[in-house]
Order: structure tokens, then C-alpha cells, then sequence
């Protein structure tokens, strides 16, 4: 998972990151923050603040913040973005009643000048469901082909199997690499 994305980034000097874990409630992201830990997933609570993962490997610092996505608590997000390198933005792909509500929260982020060229990658997740909308459906939904002023990438996953959160990961460490040159 993450750590094999660090050891590829291993040559780099000291390098720390922020990344920034966002989505509505009930997306998944605390799952995936767990799974990019190699942490277990059977028991997870809603956040009702946020959670950090620290990862050290080989001279080099991620710092994962994963935000709770409560209406009440949305508003905050944007005391979290001053340092983003790049944001993971979770949605849940069988959730489709929500998806207009989150492609608004999504958008309004994207205009936020703290984010300005931050790379976005959006996890499809919870495609195990048998409910869950393709990702390049949720893409279309959410216009994300209108996002011209960063790279974005969306990926299908489940964070609950695992399945498809690599190549996540993958496109990640690609943006950190085309970043340093």
C-alpha cells in the first residue's frame, strides 16, 4: 500500500506531505485512511472531527488528514487547506442520491485558492456493492472533465477489499514524482 509508494520516493531528501482525505459522511474515508495504513477495517466510527496518519519511511513524512464529511462539520474543511499537496476526495459510488450534494461540495472546493493546482484524486468507493455506479459514470455525474486547472484521476475502489486503492496510490506517487522535477 502506501509504504511501497514512500519507498519509491526513497532517494528524495527529507520531504514531508499533506494530504488532505475528504468526502461526505458514510463515504468510506476513515476505512481507506485505515487501509493506506495497513491498519484493520472490520471496526470503524463515524469521525466526528478528523483523524491523521503520520507514515515515516526512509527520510520521508506522509501526513494523511482525514476530515469528518457531517454537514455540520463541511464548513471546517477549509481551515484544513492551507499546505495540501494533494487532495483524495471519497465517494461513496452506491449512494447515487448523493451525489449531486457531493459533486456541489466537491466543486466548491476545487475553487478554493489554497487548492489551486492541487492534484485531485477521487476514489469511486464501495464499488464491491452491487449498487455502486461505475466511475467514469460518477466522473461524468460530477464533471470532473470540466477540472482543467490540476490533474485529477478517478479511481474506482473498494477501501473495505482493498481492491483498486494501489492504483490510487499508484497515480499518487506518479503526481509526487512529476511534481520534484
Amino acid at each position: 500500500g502506501l509504504l511501497s509508494v514512500i519507498q519509491r520516493l526513497k532517494g528524495s531528501p527529507e520531504q514531508e506531505l499533506c494530504i488532505i482525505l475528504l468526502g461526505l459522511d458514510n463515504a468510506g474515508k476513515t476505512t481507506l485512511l485505515k487501509r493506506l495504513a495497513s491498519e484493520e477495517v472490520s471496526t470503524i466510527t463515524p469521525t466526528l472531527g478528523f483523524n491523521i496518519k503520520s507514515i515515516h519511511s526512509q527520510g520521508f513524512k506522509l501526513n494523511v488528514w482525514d476530515i469528518g464529511g457531517q454537514r455540520s462539520i463541511r464548513p471546517y474543511w477549509k481551515k484544513y487547506l492551507g499546505s495540501t499537496d494533494l487532495l483524495i476526495y471519497v465517494i461513496d459510488s452506491a449512494d447515487q442520491k448523493r451525489f449531486e450534494e457531493t459533486g456541489q461540495e466537491l466543486a466548491e472546493l476545487t475553487e478554493e485558492e489554497s487548492l489551486t493546482g492541487v492534484p485531485l484524486l477521487v476514489f469511486a468507493n464501495k464499488q464491491d456493492l452491487v449498487t455502486a455506479a461505475p466511475a467514469a459514470e460518477i466522473a461524468e455525474r460530477l464533471s470532473l472533465h470540466t477540472y482543467r486547472d490540476r490533474e485529477w484521476q478517478i479511481q474506482a475502489c473498494s477501501a473495505l477489499s482493498g481492491e483498486g486503492v494501489q492504483d490510487g496510490m499508484n497515480w499518487i506517487s506518479s503526481q509526487i514524482m512529476n511534481r520534484k522535477k
